[in-house]
């Protein structure tokens, strides 16, 4: 029987020794009776330390407690298989997989069958790997904190609502995501007001940096005292020139009221039209004679601009195609016409309500969040 037991012991030996894992076997005893040479390898031991001893003599003692934890519980669930590691001489741990079966021999004798995994690459891909994600959310926390001041920036330089002489201004700013590529203006000076909202191409973090660099370039032009058609060619060349022609385009509406209130200049680039309404009545839509700027060298018209007579409780409105291109779940889109009619519809309320049920119009319309930067500019002639 003997015989037997040791035929059949060498015949699994032969069949473990063909594994690329390290491998022991334990008696009923937990003595180790055999070890491959992957394992003697991996624990840097010669064959005869290991023979008749316990495997768990080789660990720290501390460390003894937790590998009996995770037998007992492997064999509790009715599987061995957990992640521990092989000591070696040196001092070093190799990270394994150790997996565990039960075998008996023609006497009927218990032999445990351990295997041991190398998983060092994993460890090592799992490590530059957390290394990696903390590395990305470090870099995330500082993006966020990049445009939440950014976002600040942008705010500051928004128009904010104003009384000038005989005329009354509300806006209105809401970039789609954290900057966006609108901007508005209000500029007074002694003589005049002047009005702007400007929408650069796109969304996001380029196309509020140039949205921010024609912003500069417009404020000088508007304190130098260009009127509206030459500062429009002027942006346009610089843009053309500056910030390369194909990558972004802009379109602009721009006005400029004269200081006794009864004088309008008017001129739009590529720009949804503006509205100039009477309480009540539908809205004079103001075309742009220009086309979009930033792609051709004469895309401003000759007679860029329009000169408009406007009398008392006339009102302006200006604003980004954020307002109009709004999809309801019909998917009709708001459009020129349906943005008219919610300004001929507010257009009997105070200046500050008009805005509010204005956006709340545009709110009710629109299926889902807005898709677009929105900006808007409301004016009234008292």
């Amino acid at each position: 029987m003997e015989n037997e037991r040791l035929e059949w012991l060498e015949q699994v030996e032969g069949v473990l020794d063909t594994l690329n894992q390290g491998v022991i076997i334990t008696d009923d005893c937990h003595k180790i009776v055999y070890a491959n040479e992957l394992f003697l390898e991996m624990v840097g031991r010669a064959r005869e330390e290991m023979l008749g001893n316990s495997g768990k003599d080789f660990f720290a003692v501390e460390d003894q407690p937790i590998l009996a934890r995770h037998i007992e519980i492997g064999q509790a669930a009715g599987r061995n298989r957990f992640e521990f590691y092989l000591p070696h001489p040196t001092g070093a741990r190799l990270p394994v997989v150790i997996t565990a079966k039960t075998l008996e021999d023609p006497d009927g004798r218990q032999f445990a069958v351990v295997t041991f995994t190398d998983i060092t690459e994993q460890k090592r891909a799992e490590t530059e790997l957390r290394d990696a994600n903390t590395l990305l959310e470090a870099r995330a926390r500082e993006i966020e904190e990049e445009l939440t001041l950014a976002s600040r920036v942008q705010q500051s330089l928004a128009p904010k609502s104003l009384v000038w002489g005989t005329a009354s201004v509300e806006t209105f700013y809401q970039p789609v995501r954290s900057i966006g590529g609108d901007f508005g203006l209000v500029t007074p000076s002694e003589d005049q007001l002047d009005l702007l909202v400007c929408d650069v191409s796109g969304h996001g973090i380029s196309s509020a940096l140039v949205a921010n660099r024609i912003y500069t370039e417009t404020m000088s032009q508007i304190e130098r005292g260009e009127g509206l058609a030459p500062m429009m060619r002027h942006l346009n060349r610089f843009v053309i020139q500056n910030l390369g022609s194909s990558v972004f385009y802009f379109t602009m509406a721009a006005a400029r009221l004269s200081r006794d209130g009864r004088s309008l200049e008017f001129a739009g680039a590529g720009h949804p039209p503006a509205m100039l309404v009477r309480p009540g009545q539908v809205p004079q839509l103001l075309e742009s004679r220009s086309v979009v700027l930033g792609f051709l060298p004469d895309a401003v018209d000759s007679e860029a601009t329009m000169e408009l007579p406007v009398q008392k409780g006339d009102r302006l409105v200006i604003y980004t195609d954020g307002l109009t291109e709004n999809f309801n779940d019909q998917n009709e889109m708001l459009g020129v016409d349906g943005l008219s009619e919610i300004v001929r519809t507010t257009s009997t309320l105070p200046l500050p309500e008009m805005k509010d049920k204005m956006l709340e119009g545009i709110a009710q319309f629109r299926s889902g969040p807005p898709a677009d930067d929105m900006s808007l500019v409301l004016v009234e002639i008292a």
